[in-house]
């Protein structure tokens, strides 16, 4: 008679949970052992999830030259420091750390595939060579543990597709995914472009990191990038043109991003005065960009923060402005530049340009006013306009204006080759400007 033998079903079990305060919030630390390896896998609870819909969860894999050194080679530890800050905001989520270092091949080999990355080849090339799979992670434990806190239904962190079919193949049902698009930086841009190119990761990377190609513009000038954040109804400000907080964490982010491709950013007097920017990339590592105001009447107040910054701004104003008022700015660090004015008296934009490309500025980033963003696209002379889309309401002011505030009769370049990504709650268009 032939003998039958069952297979037996993976187990689980909770062992114990502690709290722990963090910088985040406070979370519920949770220890499990299971039947499936020797590991030890864990849980950050916030809130009472049990039998709830929808709560948020990130299942993130240990790296610790990610999460503990903060290498930059891999997006991980920006990916669990999100994550925590996310579901801590909500005041209820989970995060399962699984114990599957270098998408678990152990950290020694995760060193060796580095030392064969620096050598020139892929992440996954590199994995193959030493005898593993790309990638050898599963996650059955993830959705028991899950299962055990009493989750069914979830909103996934992750760009990872393989992530959201082994959760569902255990009976965790994703009813949604949320996009995690964090520490992307110089050192590890060929590294996600392989995962995206090559392991099915939901990465943007043209919008999120790509370099701004260090090529002259038409006629030899910089090349432009105007970036602006407005409402649905268009508005860049509230209606007596007070500065408003448009761009949700992700968008934001993603600019001071793109501020750290390029060698300028510029603003007008107006954005100074009533907004009294940094300009800095304080949000993602990569230098700061060179600050260059437009300021025609040299209304430049000494006290503000970009004077106080270690790369002091260029301030440009027309020729035969005021030398006194040039004194005082020199005085507190910053570089007055004067320039040839044009029919109504403001600088000369392409004279300008032509300045920058002599000193060597071969990006320049165009952030505002209204109606400095009129003049650059207005006169041809913007190349690229990367546009967030706020899912707000505020009837104020529009980004192309006249001196008194009403709309332009201009001609306006169309858009080519338009892409549109969300980040966050966001909506960020890109597209070169004809």
């Amino acid at each position: 008679m032939e003998k039958h033998t069952e297979a037996i079903a993976p187990q689980i079990e909770r062992t114990t949970c502690a709290r722990i305060p963090t910088a985040y919030g406070e979370f519920q630390l949770c220890h499990y052992r299971n039947t499936l390896d020797d590991k030890e896998h864990l849980a950050l609870v916030v809130g009472d999830v049990a039998g709830e819909e929808g709560v948020l969860v990130r299942v993130h894999s240990e790296c610790f030259t990610g999460d503990v050194l903060g290498s930059l080679r891999c997006d991980c530890g920006p990916q669990l420091e999100r994550a925590m800050q996310l579901i801590a905001q909500e005041q209820k989520g989970v995060i399962v750390y699984l114990r599957q270092e270098g998408r678990n091949i152990g950290l020694l080999d995760k060193l060796r595939a580095y030392n064969l990355q620096d050598a020139g080849y892929d992440t996954v090339e590199a994995n193959i060579m030493l005898g593993h799979q790309a990638d050898n992670r599963a996650y059955t434990v993830a959705a028991l543990i899950l299962q055990d806190l009493g989750l069914s239904s979830i909103r996934l962190l992750t760009n990872n597709p393989s992530k959201i079919e082994g959760l569902s193949s255990h009976g965790i049902k994703v009813s949604k995914r949320i996009p995690l698009l964090e520490g992307v930086n110089q050192e590890n841009i060929d590294y996600l472009k392989t995962k995206a190119n090559r392991m099915r990761h939901m990465l943007d990377l043209e919008l999120l990191a790509a370099p701004v190609a260090k090529v002259k513009g038409q006629h030899g000038r910089p090349l432009v990038t105007v970036s602006y954040a407005q409402s649905l109804d268009g508005s860049i400000a509230g209606r007596n043109g007070e500065a408003t907080a448009l761009s949700g964490p992700a968008a934001l982010k993603m600019t001071h991003r793109l501020r750290a491709e390029n060698d300028a950013i510029l603003v007008g007097i107006g954005t100074v005065l009533s907004d009294d920017p940094q300009l800095t990339t304080r949000l993602v590592s990569g230098p700061s960009p060179q600050p260059i105001v437009l300021d025609s009447h040299l209304r430049f107040p000494p006290g503000v923060r970009l004077l106080q910054g270690s790369l002091k701004p260029w301030v440009v104003t027309v020729e035969g402005a005021s030398q006194e008022r040039q004194r005082v700015l020199e005085n507190a660090g910053a570089r007055v530049i004067g320039l040839p004015a044009n029919a109504s008296g403001l600088v000369d934009l392409k004279a300008l340009l032509e300045y920058l490309s002599g000193a060597g500025i071969e990006t320049l980033m165009v952030e505002g006013g209204a109606q400095v963003i009129t003049h650059f696209v207005s006169e041809g002379l913007a190349d690229r306009l990367v546009l967030t889309i706020a899912p707000a309401i505020l009837g104020g002011v529009r980004p192309f204006v006249t001196a008194n505030g009403s709309a332009p009769r201009i001609v306006l370049p169309k858009l080519r080759d338009a892409h549109y990504h969300q980040l966050g709650e966001d909506i960020v268009l890109v597209a070169d400007l004809e």
